[in-house]
This record gives structure tokens, sequence and C-alpha cells, in this order.
């Protein structure tokens, strides 16, 4: 199996590469719509703006790859909001796979923008529960909670922090940063076939 990681120009991709290998996966880092095509399990990975990462998509005419996709895709923090219909970060049009806006957190409620470090998760789902623990974010745009929450969080106010539709989910945490709670994260992401 290959766990194909899409280079959308982000900084942290050999990190979630390393992550993916501790799992004694083979990741690759990749532009090439074959081996996204070919891959058991594809990652958007999460560092960089929404507009960065779709110029990025579209450039290499990956969008419509994406969408198509029916194998299990993980969006991570950035990689995560391209999945929703847009994004407030530069008012971007995002890929349009899961309903909803990405909003920014309201410096007026008193919170430090951007959100940096631990933050409790707790998972929605009766199989996803044992998922519950504290992950590391870096992040200043979030997602309401919607139908598609697979798990919260708090910050100021409740909202998503990881969310799934069919064969896609996202994670506004950072599971490469989040040590064993990260790994066992990924584990659940790597056993969906």
């Amino acid at each position: 199996m290959t766990v194909a990681i899409v280079d959308c120009g982000g900084a942290n991709l050999r990190s979630v590469q390393r992550a993916i290998e501790l799992r004694d996966q083979k990741a690759i880092i990749t532009r090439n719509k074959s081996d996204i095509s070919k891959a058991s399990f594809v990652i958007l990975p999460g560092v960089g703006s929404a507009k960065s990462v779709m110029n990025s998509l579209e450039s290499n005419e990956l969008i419509e790859i994406i969408k198509n996709l029916t194998k299990p895709v993980l969006g991570i923090c950035i990689g995560m909001h391209v999945l929703f219909d847009r994004s407030e970060e530069h008012d971007t049009k995002c890929m349009e796979i899961i309903s909803g806006d990405i909003k920014k957190f309201n410096s007026m409620l008193n919170l430090k923008v951007p959100q940096m470090g631990w933050n409790k998760v707790s998972f929605l789902q009766e199989n996803t529960k044992k998922l519950d623990n504290y992950y590391y974010f870096a992040n200043s745009y979030y997602s309401q909670i919607y139908e598609n929450t697979l798990a919260s969080a708090e910050y100021g106010h409740p909202f998503a922090a990881a969310v799934q539709k069919d064969n896609f989910i996202g994670c506004q945490f950072h599971p490469e940063k989040s040590s064993s709670a990260g790994i066992e994260f990924l584990d659940y992401f790597l056993s969906i076939n």
C-alpha cells in the first residue's frame, strides 16, 4: 500500500511523510496525477493559506482528480479547509466536497489568534471515541460544527476538530505533531478501507 502526500507547496510535507513511514507504510510526496490515482490513501497536508493550496492544486490540474477519488483522503489543517465550499481566508473558493464555509476566529473574544498548542478533542461517534485526546493545533480559521463533524474542540466556542463525508476526512489538528494521539489518529485513517 502507498500513501500519496499531495505536494501543495506546504512546509510540513516531510514531517507528514515521516509520520506515515513510522506506521510501516510507504509514503511518497507527489503532484503526479497517476501517483495520486494509484495510491491506496491520499493526504492533503496543511501548512500555508487556502488560496495558495487551491492555486497549487489548480495549476497542477489536481482538483477534479481529488474530488473524484473513492479511496480514503485525509486533509490536514489547510488540507481540511480546501475540502469545504469556501474559506474566509482571502475569500477563497475551495473544492466544494463538504458543504460549509471556513471562518476566522474572532480576536474580539480575547483569543490569541492563531490558536497554537494542545487542545482537547472529543470524537462524536462510538467507533471513534477511543481517539479522544489532546492534539496539536496551529490555526486561525475553523469549521463550525456541521452534520459532517467527526470530532469537536473548543477555542472561545465549539468548532469542528475533525470532519468526515464519505471517504473524505479532515482534521484541524496536526496528527504529525500530536505525539501518540496523532499516531492513533493516523492508524485510524490508515485502517479505513
